[in-house]
């Protein structure tokens, strides 16, 4: 009786403590990035759905763009292709354009969907082609279709919050004439994050966030500013696959964004600890 006495008590102060924090998240919109390497259908994301889900019920605008490199690396495989990057950004040819959206739209993001649905949430799949809701052009001759982001239609995600829905955007993106591209995943959800002029863009990776020393995770650093990290980006102390992440906190923040966030998604209920304890969790970049 005295430990289930002790556990409701410990319970208790948890919520007293996340209460200043649900107040002042309450009807503000929060982008998740949701990674790659956090996507497995079982517990990880049952776990990540259960938090997003409960999000929405505390008067939060959640906003899930998620990646799927790891699953498209392995479509690409079985058709006989061998994934290529440049400086984190994968070398997209029209039929790995085709692989990606198979994969990011017909199985990721159906199954993110799927999970938070399960768990009592309004989830609605989307991708950057409908309705137009990413405008995109080429970025790099080099790198084929691969898009960057020049406009987002926020009024159709409006629309959604104003349903109670949380949509689940894949990252392919449109032209103005039409044309498909492929969105790196970090960029297009700071995207999105300046449209909506979000309280917090979260990206959740696989590290604990930015390290001084990528072999030493009690060496994350816990608060920089959009000058130290755009610094640390020209420096040797990151590796390629981290640019795209540190950049699209950067840009959310420079673009109108009130933080951004690079976190580990391999902890459960990480966004939870992010937003509702004094401490938080990972890297949070501030203007």
């Amino acid at each position: 009786m005295q430990k289930e006495l002790e556990a409701q008590e410990l319970r208790l102060e948890a919520l007293m403590q996340a209460l200043p924090y649900i107040k002042e998240f309450n009807d503000t919109v929060i982008v998740i990035k949701y990674g790659g390497s956090q996507l497995r259908v079982g517990l990880e994301l049952d776990s990540f759905a259960d938090d997003i889900v409960l999000l929405r019920s505390l008067g939060i605008k959640v906003v899930v763009v998620h990646g799927g490199g790891p699953q498209v690396d392995d479509a690409m495989k079985v058709y006989g292709k061998e994934p290529e990057f440049i400086e984190g950004l994968r070398v997209t040819d029209y039929e790995t354009l085709t692989i990606a959206r198979m994969v990011l739209v017909g199985k990721v993001g159906r199954d993110i969907v799927a999970a938070i649905n399960r768990h009592g949430g309004y989830g609605v799949g989307t991708t950057g082609e409908d309705g137009r809701l990413m405008i995109a052009k080429k970025k790099n001759p080099k790198l084929g279709f691969v898009g960057t982001v020049t406009e987002v239609r926020t009024s159709i995600l409006e629309r959604l919050f104003s349903e109670q829905l949380i949509p689940v955007i894949s990252t392919i993106g449109v032209t103005e004439d039409g044309e498909s591209l492929n969105i790196n995943a970090d960029e297009a959800a700071a995207a999105i994050a300046i449209g909506l002029k979000a309280k917090k863009l979260i990206i959740m990776s696989n590290i604990p966030g930015i390290m001084k020393d990528i072999t030493d995770p009690d060496s994350v650093i816990n608060n920089m500013t959009v000058e130290e990290a755009t610094k640390l980006t020209k420096s040797d102390t990151i590796s390629a696959g981290m640019i795209p992440k540190i950049k699209a906190c950067i840009d959310a923040v420079a673009g109108g964004a009130e933080r951004s966030h690079i976190i580990d998604g391999r902890q459960n209920h990480s966004v939870l600890l992010e937003l509702f304890t004094e401490t938080g969790v990972g890297t949070m970049i501030t203007p």
